[in-house]
């Protein structure tokens, strides 16, 4: 390939096109001069603006330019775009920029101006403003940054209108709850949130400090920001501090929908619900809340949906006092960690029942009308993790019963059995329980027609166990050093 420098027009090349018009008569010769590209060189493109043609060399700081070069590059980041860029970028938006926008996930989350700020700490703990906040990617963030009491009321990260001044495109950001934190810790909630508290200087101390911000976010399943709510925590710095510890959090919920409760952070606690949920194909898990019910049908987006009921994850049948398999398909018993677990129902069958039919009755009242296919591993895995997530392996045992073939017979469930293995995963000193592997294990007898006015029961169960696979702790320990004692040959020269 011929390499091309300083001479942009060998990049492209005119050609000559021939062409026959058959359908004039008689028939025309056409011909075009066109511009296409060089396929024979290879051609780089200079950018668009000057700074990045060549290294620019540094500007030093003098007495003269030094107010500047801090305004410009003391903080903790800064851009190195043109300032034409930047000024595009701050330009108001056009009428109609406000109208409804729908996001994908991890996409910025919009604002009139920019973008929702969620300050982090970017090369060093200092806080940076320019981290934004991608849609339905929960974050926890904390940072420091510089104060002084002299000059709080004008440093913009310390006051809540920095924080809410920018509405969401059509969604303003409402104030949730403002606690007030004292110096010794304690912490009281304002009844009336409503009013915007500033940071106020009064000699060696300065109030209303932003010390954390949480933000909750609601959305609809097609990606579409309908509400959007703040909640801060506000203290008081002394004359002393020289720094403040700032702390940052964003969460989601869909509409009509509730969070679902963590199970663990990050390793189960013993009790809790197991969870589980659903991956659509190219989606993220929906935790399915209950499990019981339909399969979620598959979002129009790239959204996750999260039940509410902490107690209707994983579950299993639920023992009633009437002992009615054929009455049992209502409610379930929850799946909780680290506890074994059986229940069951007695069948009553008759000659007037159909096997087929009554095989999917069974079938549904052991693993309900939508059995999950797959298990977080640890109590806090988020939905958009997908290898935070086991998939359920399923089994099915089958009775062999020699029977005579003139004689109607078919496989209906008796029993499911859930096996959890789990392992203890981290330090010795603080491990946390995580799931490896579940298996559902569904075994079916031979029923066989029975004669009129003849009726038998069948015990139906379902069971869970957890078997704990961790290997024997064993703590390790340094080898000795080993010393080289070998020495040159001519040690010992020239007395020997």
């Amino acid at each position: 390939i011929t390499l091309c420098r300083g001479d942009s027009n060998l990049c492209r090349q005119k050609a000559a096109v021939y062409s026959l018009d058959v359908e004039a008569n008689p028939p025309e010769r056409i011909f075009q001069l066109i511009d296409q590209v060089n396929p024979s060189i290879f051609c780089i493109h200079s950018t668009n603006y000057k700074q990045a043609l060549q290294l620019k060399t540094p500007e030093m700081p003098t007495g003269a330019n030094f107010d500047r070069l801090l305004q410009e590059f003391g903080g903790a980041a800064f851009s190195a775009e043109p300032e034409q860029w930047r000024e595009d970028t701050e330009a108001p938006n056009p009428p109609g920029a406000n109208e409804n926008h729908t996001y994908e996930f991890g996409a910025p989350i919009q604002t009139e101006d920019a973008f929702l700020r969620l300050p982090s700490p970017v090369v060093s703990s200092w806080c940076s403003d320019a981290n934004p906040a991608g849609f339905l990617v929960n974050q926890a963030t904390k940072c420091i940054r510089s104060v002084s009491v002299e000059k709080c009321e004008s440093i913009p990260g310390l006051s809540m209108l920095f924080y809410i001044n920018s509405s969401i495109l059509a969604v303003n950001v409402t104030v949730q709850s403002v606690v007030l934190q004292s110096l010794d810790g304690g912490r009281t909630l304002l009844e009336d949130s409503d009013i915007l508290r500033l940071p106020v200087a009064s000699g060696e101390l300065c109030s209303n400090v932003v010390l954390r911000v949480s933000y909750h976010i609601t959305y609809t399943d097609t990606g579409e920001i309908v509400e959007a709510a703040a909640a801060f925590v506000l203290g008081a710095i002394t004359e002393e501090a020289l720094s403040v510890q700032q702390s940052f959090q964003i969460s989601f919920t869909q509409v009509d929908t509730k969070p679902v409760p963590l199970s663990g952070s990050p390793g189960y606690v013993v009790g809790l619900p197991v969870r589980a949920g659903f991956r659509p194909q190219g989606y993220p898990f929906l935790l399915c809340s209950p499990c019981s019910g339909p399969a979620p049908q598959t979002p129009s987006s790239m959204d996750i949906s999260q039940g509410s009921n902490k107690h209707s994850q994983l579950s299993i049948l639920q023992s009633s006092p009437s002992q009615d398999c054929l009455a049992a398909q209502g409610p379930r018993a929850p799946v909780l960690f680290g506890q074994n677990m059986i229940s069951g129902c007695k069948l009553r069958i008759t000659a007037a029942l159909k096997c087929q039919p009554l095989a999917q009755t069974l079938l549904d009242v052991l693993k309900g009308q939508s059995f999950p296919e797959y298990v977080a591993s640890f109590g806090n895995s988020q939905a958009q993790d997908v290898l935070d997530w086991v998939p359920i392996t399923h089994l099915q045992l089958s009775e062999q019963r020699r029977s005579n073939p003139l004689q109607g017979s078919c496989q209906i469930p008796v029993s499911l059995g859930i096996e959890v293995k789990w392992t203890k995963y981290g330090s010795l000193v603080n491990p946390q329980a995580r799931i490896v592997n579940v298996t559902a294990t569904l075994s079916t007898t031979t029923l066989k027609q029975l004669p009129s006015g003849r009726e038998r029961i069948i015990p139906v169960t379902s069971s869970v166990v957890f078997t704990d696979i961790s290997s024997p702790a064993q703590p390790g320990y340094k080898a000795w050093p080993t010393i080289n004692l070998k020495l040159p040959f001519d040690f010992f020269y020239p007395f020997v």
